[in-house]
């Protein structure tokens, strides 16, 4: 397989640890990469924010370049592919757009081509199965919150490869590779992008949050695919313990890291010596974990009616406080999580501002079982309509 190459500003500087893990990814699974020629900036938000002509294209020169190649495009920055993806969709949709912007970038560009995210080319291109077929030293032991952050994912029509709110590729991916993913809220939350810097009074916050829900659902690290999730969860996760008096020390790694370290490269040759919180140790540790949970297999089975230790507990009651919080934060997008329909969720997000018993009650099943939450949430739902029409028939 053959995909141009997009890597952006980020992976030429700040990110070079995800350009040197994606080529090395790409590498290990097959795909030839050819660097787009001459690229630019796709502007990213400096862009949209000034001028929306300009924020097409920018983008669009690349995707015109790539396009005479004959070659879909690998774009691993969240922000490069959302803003690739936005030209791509106006262009196809827009001719009079379309004319407007072959004008400015004196080429022809139809949009004929497509581009991938870093977890499309894992999942769709390349495939969970091939991925299996290449480990050689599973992430057995890793409990690992997957960040997506807020621009993979979203818009929906621009993206469109999985869920915007519950999304489950980058998970899918860490599983394969041996790791355990944690159900947390914040998942598809903003880590405040470049308002750590800007207004760091509220970059900060951001930046301790996202952390702060990962590590109570139980995650000992988080895994991302977005250059500036990275710089602010690595980077400035420092500045946001000062801030808030804790210390997290959680590392952060991106998805194609972990590919390149199941499939045997060490920490030190795809760039992992190079964060800012230390996370070569942590990779260390796997193997006794794994060894550890091998050992504790035929105790489980002979005893599976043995009562909960107090870690057991402890671990459980953090992922249900997690779920409690998103509840509290974000009604919507939790009730979202249990109910496809739209007017349902609705009613469901009345419900869990109303009672606060029910919505504790959830947040205990969506910690041990997601399927009987939804049904409860499905119970709570039909028990209110059918309180309403009685309401309204005696009225």
């Amino acid at each position: 397989m053959k995909l141009a190459y997009y890597p952006g500003c980020s992976l030429d500087s700040s990110a070079v640890e995800y350009n040197i893990s994606t080529k090395r990814t790409a590498e290990l699974l097959g795909t030839e990469l050819i660097e787009i020629d001459d690229w630019n900036c796709c502007g990213a938000t400096s862009a949209h924010n000034t001028d929306k002509l300009l924020s097409l294209a920018l983008p669009a020169r690349n995707l015109a370049i790539a396009e005479k190649t004959g070659l879909d495009i690998l774009a691993p920055c969240a922000a490069c592919y959302n803003r690739f993806r936005a030209a791509e969709h106006t262009v196809r949709a827009d001719s009079a757009v379309r004319e407007k912007i072959q004008e400015i970038i004196e080429m022809e560009y139809s949009a004929a081509n497509s581009t991938f995210s870093i977890l499309e080319f894992l999942v769709d291109k390349v495939g969970l199965d091939k991925i299996k077929e290449k480990i050689t030293r599973p992430l057995k032991g890793m409990k690992a919150a997957c960040y997506y952050g807020c621009l993979l994912v979203r818009p929906v029509e621009h993206t469109g490869f999985d869920d915007p709110e519950d999304p489950q590729t980058m998970d899918k991916i860490a599983q394969t590779l041996g790791a355990e993913t944690v159900d947390w809220a914040y998942k598809t939350e903003c880590c405040g992008a470049a308002l750590a810097t800007s207004r760091p009074d509220i970059g900060n916050r951001m930046i301790y949050e996202v952390i702060q829900n990962a590590r109570e659902a139980g995650a000992e690290c988080i895994i991302t695919a977005c250059p500036l999730c990275m710089m602010n969860l690595d980077m400035r996760q420092a500045g946001a313990e000062r801030e808030f008096s804790v210390k997290f020390n959680l590392p952060v790694y991106y998805i194609t890291e972990l590919v390149a370290l199941a499939c045997g490269d060490s920490p030190e040759a795809i760039g992992v010596n190079k964060h800012f919180v230390e996370a070569v140790s942590y990779l260390k540790t796997l193997p006794a974990k794994a060894a550890e949970m091998e050992a504790e297999k035929p105790q489980k089975a002979t005893k599976s009616t043995a009562p909960a230790s107090e870690e057991d507990k402890e671990a459980l009651q953090k992922k249900i406080n997690a779920f409690i919080k998103g509840f509290e934060n974000n009604p919507e997008k939790m009730a979202s999580m249990l109910l496809d329909d739209e007017e349902k969720t609705k009613i469901l997000v009345e419900i869990v501002n109303a009672d606060k018993k029910k919505t504790n009650k959830l947040a205990e099943l969506m910690a041990a079982d997601k399927d009987k939450a939804a049904k409860a949430a499905e119970a709570y739902v039909a028990g209110e309509i059918k309180k309403r029409a009685k309401t309204a028939g005696n009225s």
